[in-house]
C-alpha cells in the first residue's frame, strides 16, 4: 500500500528548499530597485509555510522510501516546484497569466528553455535570476540536490536517485547516494564558477555572467536577452559558451575522474568517445555548407556551426544565429540533430548518446545472430556485456520516445500548426532542447499557442526531463495495486 504520509512529508521538505532559494532574489530585488520585492517575499513565505504545514502535518513518519513513494516523489516535486516557483512571476503580474507563469517556470526546472516572453528586457533583474535560477536547480537536479544537502532524505535515497538521475544505468561516486550527490554537485558548482569567471572577463556584466552561468551548465538556455547568445557579439564569449556547453552535456561522473587525474577513463569511455565523434562530424559538416555553400567565412562559419550544432545536441537551446534560414538542407540535419541528447548523468535532455550507442550495437549483433542463431553474442559497452534487462529498457524507451512524438505532433497539428510546427515543438519539448522550427524556431516562442497546448507542452517537458517511465508508470493500473 501507499505510504501517502511519507510524500507528503518530503515534498513539504522540498518546498521549504525551495522557499529558501526563493529568499536569494531578495538581494537581487534590492540591488535593481525596480518593484518585483514585494511579489518575491509573498512567494517566498507561501512557499516555505505550505512546506512547515506539509512537514508539521505528516511529521511522524520514518518508513523508508519504496519504489512506488519514490516515483510519486519525484514526479510529485517537480510539479510543486513548477507550481509554486511559477509564484514571483505571477503574483507581481510580470506574466499576467497563470498558464503562462507555468509554462515558463516548468520549462525552466526541466531545463527545456521553451519560453512565451515577447519581451524578456522588460522582465526585472530579480525576476531574469530567478528564472536562470530554476534552470540551474533543475539542472543536476531537485532530488540529487535535496539527498546532497537533507540528510533526512537518505532512507530509501537510491529509489529517489534512480527515478531521477538520467540515463539506463545510474551512475555512483560514492558507496553512498548522498556521497555521490555531494560530489555531482560540487563538480557542476565549480564549473558554473568557473563559467561566470570567464564570461565576466569576455565583457559580460556580473549578472549576466551568472544567469548565463547558470543556464549553460543545465542546458537550459535561457537567456537574459531576446536575442540569445547573438546579443553578444563576441567570438571569445560564443567560444566560452560553447565549449562549456560540451561540459555540460558530459556524463559528470567523467569530469570527476578527470579531476581526479584518472584521465584513461574518460578517453576509453565508449559513450565520450561516441558523442564527441558525433558533434565533431556534424560541426564541420554544417562548417563545410556555410562556407562553401552560403558564402559565410570559415571561422564564422565554423563558430556558427560548432555553436549551434553543439546547442541542439546538448539540449541547451541557444541560438547565435538563424539556423532556420540555413536551408532546407541544413534544416533537416538540425531536426535530426535534436533526437540525439547529451550524455547519461549529465544535464542535457534527449534520447542520450548511451541508448543510441546501445541501440546501434544491439542492431549490428543482430545481424550477427542471423548468421550464427546458436552463438551467444553479447552486447558489450566499455569492455562489459550489458545485461539483457537493460537493453530492453533501452528499445522500450526509443519506442515509447517516438510513438509520444507521432501522437503528440497529430494532438498539436489538430490546433492549427503546420507539421513542421507540431513535430519540431514536440521533439524540442518531450527532448528539453527549447527552440524548434518554423513557429517555434530560435527567433520565435510559445505564446503564441492555445493554453491547452502549453499545459499540453508542460507535460511533455515534464516527460521528457524524468525520462518518460517515471511518469508514463503513474498512468498504469498496477501502480497502485498491492
Amino acid at each position: 500500500m501507499l505510504n501517502g504520509r511519507i510524500i507528503g512529508r518530503v515534498l513539504g521538505i522540498l518546498l521549504i528548499m525551495e522557499g529558501i532559494f526563493m529568499l536569494t532574489i531578495i538581494p537581487v530585488s534590492l540591488i535593481y530597485a525596480e518593484g518585483d520585492l514585494l511579489p518575491v517575499i509573498i512567494s517566498s513565505l507561501i512557499t516555505l509555510a505550505t512546506g512547515v504545514l506539509l512537514s508539521q502535518i505528516f511529521k511522524q513518519n520514518n518508513s523508508t522510501i519504496g519504489k512506488r513513494e519514490g516515483y510519486l516523489i519525484v514526479t510529485g516535486s517537480w510539479l510543486v516546484f513548477s507550481l509554486f516557483g511559477s509564484l514571483p512571476f505571477a503574483i507581481g503580474k510580470a506574466i499576467p497569466s497563470y498558464t503562462d507563469a507555468f509554462f515558463e517556470t516548468i520549462s525552466g526546472f526541466t531545463t527545456t528553455g521553451a519560453s512565451v516572453l515577447t519581451d524578456i528586457e522588460s522582465m526585472t533583474h530579480g525576476l531574469l535570476y530567478w528564472r536562470s535560477m530554476t534552470q540551474w536547480l533543475g539542472g543536476m537536479g531537485i532530488i540529487v540536490l535535496s539527498l546532497a544537502i537533507i540528510p533526512i532524505l537518505k532512507i530509501g535515497s537510491m529509489q529517489l536517485f534512480s527515478a531521477e538521475v538520467p540515463g539506463p544505468i545510474p551512475d555512483k561516486l560514492h558507496p553512498t547516494i548522498r556521497g555521490t550527490a555531494k560530489r555531482l554537485w560540487g563538480i557542476y558548482f565549480g564549473f558554473t564558477l568557473l563559467e561566470a569567471f570567464l564570461l565576466k572577463l569576455g565583457g559580460m556584466s556580473f549578472f549576466d555572467a551568472i544567469c548565463h552561468s547558470f543556464t549553460t551548465m543545465a542546458t537550459g538556455g535561457y537567456s537574459t536577452k531576446a536575442a540569445s547568445i547573438a546579443a553578444f557579439n563576441t567570438p571569445y564569449i560564443h567560444y566560452v559558451i560553447t565549449f562549456f556547453m560540451v561540459i555540460a552535456g558530459t556524463n559528470f561522473s567523467l569530469a570527476y575522474f578527470g579531476l581526479h587525474g584518472r584521465f584513461k577513463k574518460i578517453f576509453t569511455n565508449e559513450e565520450f568517445l561516441f558523442y564527441i565523434s558525433l558533434l565533431l562530424v556534424f560541426i564541420l559538416g554544417v562548417t563545410a555548407v556555410l562556407h562553401f555553400s552560403h558564402g559565410h567565412a570559415l571561422e564564422e562559419s565554423f563558430r556558427k556551426a560548432a555553436f549551434q550544432v553543439v546547442s541542439i545536441v546538448t539540449t541547451t537551446g541557444y541560438a547565435t544565429a538563424d539556423y532556420c534560414a540555413w536551408g532546407p538542407f541544413l534544416i533537416l540535419v538540425i531536426f535530426i540533430l535534436m533526437f540525439t541528447g547529451g550524455s547519461a548523468g549529465s544535464t542535457g535532455g534527449g534520447i542520450k548518446m548511451i541508448r543510441l550507442l546501445l541501440l546501434a550495437k544491439n542492431s549490428r549483433q543482430e545481424l550477427r545472430r542471423l548468421i550464427h542463431p546458436n552463438a551467444v553474442i553479447p552486447v558489450r559497452f566499455n569492455h562489459k556485456a550489458v545485461p539483457q534487462n537493460i537493453l530492453y529498457n533501452v528499445l522500450a524507451f526509443i519506442v515509447f520516445y517516438f510513438l509520444i512524438i507521432g501522437i503528440s505532433a497529430i494532438l498539436i497539428s489538430a490546433m492549427g500548426y503546420d507539421m513542421a510546427s507540431s513535430f519540431s515543438s514536440v521533439a524540442a519539448t518531450l527532448g528539453n532542447i527549447g527552440p524548434g522550427l518554423a513557429k517555434v524556431g530560435p527567433t520565435m516562442n510559445y505564446a503564441h499557442f492555445p493554453d491547452i497546448g502549453k499545459w499540453f507542452l508542460s507535460f511533455l517537458m515534464l516527460l521528457g526531463r524524468l525520462e518518460l517511465f517515471t511518469v508514463l508508470v503513474l498512468f498504469t493500473k498496477w501502480f497502485y495495486k498491492n
